[in-house]
C-alpha cells in the first residue's frame, strides 16, 4: 500500500463509478488474453479431426479429442460472456453485477481452458508416443495449471494485507 492507493489497491480518491469503470476496464482487458489462447487452442483442435492420423487413432483418442473441443468451447463461453454481458446491460446500472458474475465466468473459464490444454497435451502424447508417458505428461501439465493458476493465488489471497 503506498500513499497513492488503498489498503485493496485501488487508487486513492477514486469515485465508486471509476473504479467500476476501472474494474470493468481490467477484466475486459485480461480476458481479451485468454480468449486468444483459446480461439487458437479451438481452431487446432477442429482441424485435428480432418487429419489422417487422427482419423486411424483409437476410440480412446478420439474421446479425449472430443472432451477436450468441449472444454475449450466451455472456456470460449464462460470466457467471452462478461463481454456479452456488458454490452446487453450497457447503460443499465449494472456494472456491480457485471463484475462480479465476469470475475466468476472468467475463473470458470481458465478452470476450463487449463482443462483444454491439459486435454490437448495428452492427445498429441497419444498420437506421439503412445503408453503411459502421454498420461503422466497430462496429469503433470493439469497440476501445473491448476498449482500456478489457482492454488498459488489463492494462498497468497488468504495472507493479511500489510
Amino acid at each position: 500500500m503506498t500513499a497513492e492507493t488503498d489498503p485493496d489497491g485501488n487508487p486513492s480518491g477514486e469515485s465508486e463509478r471509476q473504479r467500476l469503470t476501472r474494474n470493468i476496464s481490467e477484466l475486459m482487458q485480461e480476458l481479451r488474453v485468454a480468449q486468444a489462447g483459446v480461439q487458437i487452442l479451438f481452431a487446432f483442435l477442429l482441424s485435428v479431426a480432418f487429419t489422417q492420423v487422427f482419423q486411424d487413432s483409437s476410440a480412446y483418442v478420439h474421446t479425449v479429442h472430443l472432451i477436450t473441443v468441449l472444454l475449450a468451447a466451455g472456456s470460449t463461453l464462460l470466457l467471452t460472456a462478461p463481454a456479452a454481458w456488458h454490452r446487453v446491460l450497457f447503460r443499465q446500472g449494472e456494472r456491480p453485477e457485471i463484475i462480479d458474475a465476469g470475475n466468476r465466468f472468467a475463473i470458470g473459464g481458465l478452470a476450463l481452458l487449463a482443462g483444454a490444454m491439459t486435454g490437448t497435451v495428452l492427445l498429441v502424447g497419444e498420437v506421439i508416443v503412445t503408453g503411459w508417458a502421454p498420461k503422466i505428461i497430462g496429469a503433470a501439465v493439469g497440476m501445473s495449471f491448476l498449482v500456478v493458476w489457482f492454488v498459488l493465488p489463492a494462498r497468497r489471497r488468504d495472507r493479511p494485507v500489510p
